[in-house]
């Protein structure tokens, strides 16, 4: 695989990655289990990302009334996941790293002998669970920091595959102000694409915060001459406070239209929880 990295990492994971993508995959199960698993990743890995370039002009449009004719399997779950937010502006690649994760750990899940695993693209990450398995996954409170701050048990019983992670300081932009929104939900790409939406409604204005067109920013950006967030300074705890009440309604409606399991919403000292409460223990409802 020209130009792509295939490495185990020093704790045994695997590390995948090729341009932007940037995968580790933690397996658990029998040795010949472990072996066949990160064969199986390594090849559906491979033509992956060619997949999507061939597919990026289309990817970049927003959704309109008809799906996208998209082909390729990523793409396709990438479509899939923003097409219930489709009313407002939205393209596929608000679920680009859930979707990789996604279909990176549906080539391995069907491995004889793998009790769990775990791809993580940068924060978003797809789960494989036997049953009776269950994993623990960090909670980042700051993307800055980027320092879990608890953590979140999560069975083989449980309906969620997928968590995500975004907020205006991550690697892609966002129209609003949250330092970080962690979403729950059935699978990577639903995850992402939800926690994308949330975090956007997040807002307020107030001269702390400053924000450029997306396109200054990044030339090839999806969302063109659309104002995200570049810097966020103290706010007053009522301003924090509105901010966070907006992106939680919007994560109240998602749950109550099934899209996600549970939300964590975070805003400099504020905090915000929705969904089941276990789910996110020891994170109370704000």
């Amino acid at each position: 695989m020209a130009g792509a990295v295939i490495a185990a990492l020093p704790d045994g994971r695997l590390h995948l990655q090729e341009g932007p993508i940037d995968l580790v995959i933690g397996l658990d199960g029998t040795r010949a289990a472990m072996a066949e698993a990160a064969r199986r990743a390594a090849a559906g890995f491979d033509g992956l990302l060619a997949g999507l370039a061939a597919e990026l002009p289309l990817l970049r449009q927003p959704v309109g009334a008809d799906p996208p004719a998209l082909r390729g399997p990523v793409a396709r779950r990438m479509a899939a996941a923003v097409w219930p937010f489709r009313r407002d502006y939205i393209t596929p690649m608000a679920a680009v790293a859930g979707a990789v994760a996604d279909e990176l750990c549906e080539a391995i899940a069907g491995t004889p002998g793998l009790l769990s695993a775990h791809v993580n693209n940068g924060g978003d990450i797809a789960l494989f669970l036997a049953p009776g398995q269950a994993l623990r996954v960090g909670l980042v409170r700051s993307l800055q920091r980027a320092a879990p701050e608890g953590l979140v048990r999560l069975a083989a019983a449980d309906p969620v595959r997928g968590v995500a992670t975004s907020g205006w300081p991550g690697r892609s932009f966002s129209r609003g102000i949250a330092d970080a929104v962690t979403v729950l939900a059935a699978n990577g790409a639903a995850a992402d694409a939800a926690a994308t939406v949330i975090a956007n409604a997040v807002d307020a204005e107030h001269p702390a915060i400053r924000r450029a067109p997306a396109r200054s920013l990044d030339p090839d950006s999806d969302l063109g001459e659309r104002l995200v967030t570049t810097e966020v300074g103290p706010l007053p705890e009522a301003v924090i406070a509105a901010a966070l009440e907006a992106g939680a309604a919007v994560a109240e409606a998602l749950l109550q239209r099934g899209l996600i399991q549970a939300a964590l919403l975070a805003l400099q000292d504020g905090l915000r929880s929705v969904g089941d409460p276990r789910l996110l223990p020891g994170c109370g409802p704000g």
